[in-house]
């Protein structure tokens, strides 16, 4: 009996290490960068600017953001430059970077191996990128739109910035590998199909992944949009993400779509937002003065779509300092 026992023990051992081996280093497996080269026109550069400063808001991560201001605008001159930095102290499960976007770091970079990165989660070396970017979203935009976000970072003032290496923890550093996946593009909807479009613009805006509460790395199933994931602030400061169902008692359901446009354009001037002093003042992670930016018409689009949503009642306090 013991000697059966030792060798299923063995028969065990051999099979989760081939099974981590086989993580480790056979995936991700999301293919190879497509062959590309981007044309880039004025409209496209146009259009990508707005996608990456105010929907995807992809300059909002890949930028200095000024903590001493409400919503942490981004610092003039820092635009791209990569380097905010996510630790286990703010609930992450290791040591995670955003990459510089500019050509001072593109520049070696297809264009293929860019729009693997941003839509499958995977580097140019094949390494996979922790979905602090939440590419599962980006994945079903248009394919058009994401190029359109290349041709723009690609015009971007390049700043010399090395950033380190991500130091996951274990399991995560194994775990890793199983979350890139192939791009499911979609076509984005014709302006005039409302509700479509709203959709497509709280998918491109990822609205879902900060407004449903996490627990242990995964949505709470039936929570969509009901708000309630934390965030840790230096200090001890915790934000709690606002419940956007339309909920008459804990959500929007009372917002007029003159409100919700409203709420947003209050905060499109940067000159006009409040200086945050200390834990007690009221702070939150979402980058309002860019969301700020977006055009009246995706702002009402978007809410059409939020009002379509089924109202959970969760009520919400947003900011609290932990003892």
């Amino acid at each position: 009996m013991v000697k059966w026992i030792k060798r299923i023990a063995v028969i065990l051992v051999v099979v989760i290490a081939a099974v981590l081996a086989y993580v480790k280093l056979m995936l991700p497996n999301v293919g190879k960068p497509e062959g590309i080269q981007i044309s880039a026109t004025p409209e496209m550069v146009k259009r990508g600017e707005y996608l990456a400063n105010h929907v995807c808001v992809c300059i909002d991560c890949h930028s200095k953001r000024d903590w001493s201001t409400f919503s942490g605008p981004i610092v003039p001159g820092t635009e791209g430059k990569g380097g905010e930095t996510f630790t286990p102290e703010f609930g992450f499960p290791g040591t995670f970077y955003s990459q510089n976007l500019t050509p001072a770091n593109l520049k070696t970079w297809t264009d293929g191996e860019i729009l693997r990165a941003i839509t499958c989660g995977v580097d140019k070396n094949g390494v996979a990128l922790f979905p602090v970017m939440p590419y599962h979203y980006y994945s079903h935009m248009d394919k058009e739109d994401i190029k359109s976000i290349i041709a723009y970072i690609r015009t971007l003032k390049p700043i010399p910035n090395k950033i380190p290496l991500a130091e996951p923890e274990f399991p995560m550093s194994f775990l890793i590998n199983t979350i890139p996946e192939k791009a499911c593009f979609t076509t984005m909807p014709a302006k005039e199909n409302v509700m479509d479009y709203g959709a497509y613009l709280v998918n491109a805006a990822a609205c879902n992944e900060c407004h449903t509460n996490v627990i242990k790395g995964k949505h709470v199933e039936g929570m969509d949009f009901a708000g309630g994931r934390e965030f840790i602030f230096p200090g001890g400061k915790k934000i709690v993400s606002a419940n956007i169902t339309p909920d008459k008692e804990t959500g929007i359901g009372y917002w007029t779509e003159e409100a919700f446009v409203n709420k947003f354009k209050s905060f499109e001037d940067k000159s006009k937002l409040q200086p945050y002093k200390s834990s007690k003042d009221f702070q939150t992670i979402m980058p309002w003065n860019m969301y700020g930016g977006m055009d009246s018409t995706d702002l009402k689009a978007i809410y059409a779509y939020l009002r379509t949503l089924k109202p959970i009642n969760n009520k919400i306090v947003t900011n609290t300092i932990v003892e």
